[in-house]
């Protein structure tokens, strides 16, 4: 318990640092919570609720200058604490360059190499974060799974748009499989505008007749950005971390430039999974403006008779995996598994 309690305030100062960096004013308003979750998880969401977070705004959609002061502050803020969770795990990095594009390769303390290959794209709205400020969550998912990651660091919008994004991670797995490693082997791996991304770069390959991955996993994927769904609405005041004004809606079109914001080339959720999918598991908290998507993403697989589940967790915010709570880790085993049956 003391070991986990240093964790929930290291977690909420990193979160702090982020929001100060990020000149957000600290918000007073919370909502109660429910006793059907652990004290750890209450510890982080009441810092959530009171921290502001969901007041962050973004810049105008075509801000380059404006986007990057934005991810710099946050890539400085999470520098420290990213690296302490690293060590802590023992996990270990690689830059590398595949295809023209980096990567950062994370290999979990002790693995062994069995063949089998994580594929993590990341997220933060598409415009903010990267391979290396989201490395702690894949350590994480690499450790769970006993499996080496390779994330794709692409290039940020609005520098780029969705096709150039999209070209980015097509062009890093035709690449993998060309140097040995078969799509069999392979998982791909998405939270968020990741798992978008991932969704999206699936239907891609399938488009084309590449071969798909062994399995998809995907932490609360923001696969349609057009803020539809109940939940946008019913758990707008609950969500103590997402609000789709300012940041998100601004980062949508940031990455779509033209497209309207369900076309499926940016919004993959209303793309046309009929023709096949690999295995898929999602999995999402019922205390974000997500939730919805995540279950309209899981119903419209099913409805195309893929291989997919959704493992839902009570009272859990956007991205709770990485928060040190029961929830977290019982939600990191099940990737784990998950993982690990589909890529024999």
């Amino acid at each position: 318990m003391p070991n986990s309690a240093r964790m929930t305030r290291r977690i909420c100062h990193v979160l702090l640092s982020i929001i100060v960096s990020s000149g957000v004013a600290m918000a007073a308003d919370t909502l109660p919570l429910p006793d059907t979750i652990s004290p750890q998880a209450k510890t982080v969401i009441e810092f959530l609720q009171s921290s502001g977070l969901k007041q962050l705004n973004g810049p105008a959609p075509d801000d380059r200058a404006g986007w990057k002061t934005l991810h710099d502050a946050q890539e400085k803020a999470l520098e420290g604490p990213n690296k302490a969770v690293l060590d802590q795990l023992g996990a270990t990095l690689r830059g590398g360059i595949i295809d023209s594009v980096p990567v950062l390769d994370i290999r979990p303390k002790g693995w062994a190499d069995d063949g089998r290959l994580i594929v993590y794209i990341h997220g933060g709205g598409f415009t903010l974060f990267s391979a290396h400020s989201m490395a702690g969550l894949g350590a994480l998912v690499a450790q769970a799974a006993g499996m080496r990651v390779i994330s794709i660091d692409y290039t940020n919008p609005p520098a780029v748009q969705w096709d150039t994004v999209q070209a980015q991670i097509s062009a890093v797995l035709t690449t993998i499989v060309a140097q040995g490693t078969p799509m069999s082997r392979v998982a791909l791996f998405g939270d968020s505008a990741g798992g978008n991304l991932v969704i999206r770069a699936v239907l891609n390959m399938r488009d084309k007749g590449q071969d798909m991955p062994a399995a998809v996993l995907l932490f609360s994927p923001w696969a349609d950005l057009s803020n539809s769904g109940d939940t946008a609405i019913t758990l707008h005041e609950a969500d103590p971390t997402l609000s789709y004004d300012g940041l998100l809606a601004n980062s949508a079109l940031a990455y779509a430039g033209s497209l309207d914001l369900k076309d499926p080339r940016v919004s993959p959720l209303y793309g046309d999974f009929s023709k096949g999918f690999p295995s898929t598991l999602i999995q999402e908290g019922t205390r974000t403006i997500l939730l919805s998507t995540s279950v309209r993403t899981y119903r419209a697989l099913k409805a195309a008779k893929v291989d997919a589940a959704i493992d839902l967790y009570e009272g859990m915010w956007h991205l709770f995996q990485g928060a040190p709570a029961p929830e977290a880790a019982s939600a990191l085993a099940s990737a784990g598994d998950f993982l690990r049956s589909r890529m024999k």
